[in-house]
């Protein structure tokens, strides 16, 4: 293995969990506050349900999207190596 491609598998592999991490604690504070709006009674269910949802499916949808591309291109290197 040359010493560039195993930078770059490191580098993707730090890059890969510094996302997944971030992704763990983005979806635990977000269920955090669903489960806190849901049962305060001076809070309005609908709305904070409009308001964090969005938030939360183009988070998830984001980081998934950028982790399948890393997958993606680390398959595509390998293929043509």
């Amino acid at each position: 293995m040359e010493p560039t491609q195993n930078m770059r598998d490191k580098l993707t592999f730090w890059v890969t969990f510094m996302i997944s991490v971030t992704l763990c604690f983005s979806v635990l504070a977000m269920v955090v506050a669903f489960l806190l709006g849901l049962w305060a009674k001076e809070v309005d269910n609908g709305e904070i349900f409009k308001m964090i949802s969005p938030a939360f499916s183009t988070l998830i949808g984001g980081m998934i999207g950028f982790l399948s591309g890393i997958k993606l291109n680390q398959s595509e290197e390998k293929e043509t190596s």
